[in-house]
C-alpha cells in the first residue's frame, strides 16, 4: 500500500509555535482519554446500571462498545488513510455522541445497550490521535507528546472516581451518561477546529469493503461467543459453532487479502516478526490492565450484603479519595517513560511495567479488604500501568513507517480490545463461581473478587513473558517521525 503526502505542507519546526503544538496535544489529550474516561465511567456506574435495570447481563453494559468498536475500527482506520485522519476522527466522534445520547435517555436495557454500541465506533478515536502525533509533530515532541497522551489515564484515573462519585451520588447513573454525551460533544469542537489534518494520505486507494466485513465480522462473531458462553455452556452446540464460524470468517479474511490489490492491513507488515511481536505483547499486556477494572470497580462498589455480597460498599467519592495516589503515580510514571523512551530500549520499560502490575495486583489477590490495602495494591500496579499504557505508541511508532502508522495503531487497538473482552469476560465467569443472584442482579463473594484477581495476574504475567520475543528495534530518536519524515 503506498501512501504520499497530499495535504498542504505542514508549518516547518521553526516556526510552529510551541503555544500551537501544545494546544494540539491537549485536543488530541481529550479525544484519547475520552476513550478512557468512557470505560472508567462505565465501571463505577455498572453497579448501579445494574441493579437499577435488574440484569445479570451487567457484562455487556462495558463489552457492547467494545463489540461495535472492534467490527467498526478497521473501516475507521482505512477511512483515515483514504479521506484524512482528522476527518475519520471526526466522523467517528459524531457517531460516539449520536451513541451516548441514546444511551442518556434509554429507559430499558436493551436500548441502553444499542446506545452503547453506537458509542463504540468512537473506539477508533486512540489509534487516530496517536497516527496525527506522529504525522503533525516535530521529531522532539512525538515522544513528549505520546507520553503524555497515554499518561492522561493517570488524570482519568485521578478526576474520574471523584467526577463519577459525584455525579452517581447527586445524579444517579444518568448523571454519568450524560456527562459522557457532554464530553464527546467537546472533543467533537476541539479536533474541529485545533487539530490540523495529516498530510499523509494514501494515493489512489479504495476501501476494502469485503476484507473489513471478514475482520471486523470474525472478530466481533468470536467476542460474541465469549461473551455469551457462561449462559449457552462453554461445551455447547451454539458456542462451539460461533467459535468455529468467527476462526472460518479470519482464515477467509487472511485468503482474500492475499489477492486483493490493496487490502485493508496490508499483511507483509504483520509478518514482520518485529511488529506482530509488539502488537502481541502489547496487547496483551494492556488489555489485561484494562480487564482489571471490571474486578477493582465491583469489589469497591458493589454492597455488603451477609451471605450475598461481600463488596466493600464504598460510596463513589470514597472510591476517589483512596485511589487518587494511584492515579498520581500512574501520570508520573507515564510521563516519565516517554522522556526515557527516548534513552532506553522500549522492552525494558514494557517488561518492568508488566511485572509491576503483577506484583502489585499479585498483593491485592490476599490484601484488599481495607483502604490501606487498595492503596498499597493499586500504587504497584500504579507505576506499571503508566509504563505500560505510554510506551505502547512509542514502540509502534520505531517498528513501523509513517505510512504504516495508522494500520498499525489500529491493528494494536483491536488486539487490545479483544484481550480485554476475553479478559474481562473470563473475570466475570470466573467471579460468578462464588457469587449469587438476588432480585435478578449478580452479586460477588470475597472468593469470587480473589478469583478475578488472580486470572488478571496472571494475564499481566504473560504479557511480561511476551516481551522477550521482541528484537531489537531503533529507538525513538533513531526512527521517521513527524516532519522529519
Amino acid at each position: 500500500m503506498s501512501e504520499t503526502r497530499t495535504a498542504p505542507p505542514q508549518v516547518p519546526e521553526a516556526t510552529r509555535s510551541t503555544t500551537r503544538n501544545a494546544l494540539v496535544v491537549v485536543a488530541l489529550l481529550w479525544a484519547v482519554q475520552l476513550v478512557s474516561l468512557v470505560g472508567a465511567l462505565s465501571g463505577i456506574a455498572q453497579a448501579e446500571v445494574a441493579i437499577h435495570f435488574r440484569t445479570t447481563q451487567i457484562a455487556w453494559f462495558t463489552l457492547m462498545t467494545l463489540l461495535t468498536g472492534t467490527f467498526f475500527l478497521p473501516f475507521v482506520v482505512k477511512g483515515a488513510a483514504l479521506y484524512g485522519k482528522k476527518r475519520a476522527l471526526l466522523v467517528a466522534t459524531g457517531l460516539g455522541l449520536v451513541g451516548d445520547l441514546v444511551a442518556a435517555v434509554a429507559t430499558d436495557y436493551r436500548t441502553l445497550l444499542i446506545g452503547r454500541g453506537i458509542a463504540g465506533v468512537y473506539a477508533a478515536a486512540a489509534p487516530l490521535a496517536y497516527a496525527i502525533t506522529r504525522d503533525i509533530f516535530p521529531r522532539r515532541w512525538v515522544g513528549l507528546a505520546s507520553g503524555i497522551m497515554a499518561g492522561g489515564v493517570g488524570l482519568v484515573a485521578f478526576g474520574g472516581p471523584f467526577l463519577s462519585g459525584w455525579l452517581l451520588d447527586n445524579h444517579g447513573f444518568r448523571g454519568v451518561l450524560w456527562f459522557m454525551a457532554v464530553s464527546t460533544a467537546v472533543s467533537f469542537v476541539l479536533v474541529a477546529v485545533v487539530v490540523p489534518e495529516s498530510p499523509v494520505r494514501e494515493r489512489g486507494g479504495r476501501m476494502d469493503w469485503l476484507g473489513g466485513v471478514l475482520l471486523g465480522g470474525g472478530v466481533a462473531v468470536l467476542v460474541y461467543a465469549v461473551g455469551q458462553g457462561t449462559h449457552w455452556g462453554w461445551s455447547s452446540g451454539r458456542f462451539l459453532a460461533f467459535v468455529a464460524g468467527g476462526l472460518i470468517t479470519l482464515i477467509v479474511f487472511v485468503l482474500v487479502e492475499r489477492r486483493v490489490a490493496e487490502p485493508l492491513f496490508p499483511l507483509a507488515m504483520t509478518r514482520r516478526r518485529s511488529v506482530w511481536s509488539v502488537l502481541l505483547a502489547t496487547s496483551v499486556a494492556a488489555g489485561s490492565l484494562s480487564a482489571v477494572g471490571v474486578v477493582i470497580q465491583l469489589l469497591i462498589l458493589m454492597p455488603k450484603i451477609p451471605t450475598v455480597s461481600e463488596g466493600l460498599g464504598w460510596s463513589g467519592t470514597h472510591n476517589a479519595i483512596v485511589t487518587s495516589p494511584i492515579s498520581a503515580m500512574i501520570i508520573v510514571a507515564a510521563v516519565a517513560t516517554g522522556v526515557l523512551a527516548r534513552r532506553m530500549d522500549a522492552r525494558i520499560l514494557l517488561g518492568a511495567g508488566s511485572a509491576l502490575t503483577v506484583i502489585g495486583y499479585g498483593i491485592g489477590t490476599q490484601l484488599h479488604h481495607s483502604a490501606a490495602q487498595i492503596i498499597e495494591m493499586g500504587v504497584i500496579a500504579g507505576v506499571g500501568t503508566g509504563m505500560v499504557l505510554a510506551v505502547i505508541p512509542i514502540m509502534i511508532i520505531e517498528v513501523v513507517t509513517p505510512e504504516e502508522q495508522a494500520l498499525a495503531n489500529g491493528a494494536q487497538t483491536l488486539a487490545q480490545g479483544v484481550a480485554q473482552i476475553v479478559v474481562s469476560q473470563l473475570a466475570f465467569v470466573v467471579m460468578a463461581q462464588n457469587g449469587k443472584v438476588l432480585k435478578g442482579t449478580q452479586f460477588y463473594l470475597d472468593a469470587g473478587f480473589t478469583n478475578g484477581l488472580w486470572l488478571v495476574v496472571g494475564c499481566c504475567a504473560v504479557g511480561a513473558l511476551l516481551v522477550f520475543l521482541i528484537p531489537r528495534s531503533k529507538r525513538l530518536d533513531e526512527v521517521t517521525v513527524g516532519q522529519a519524515a
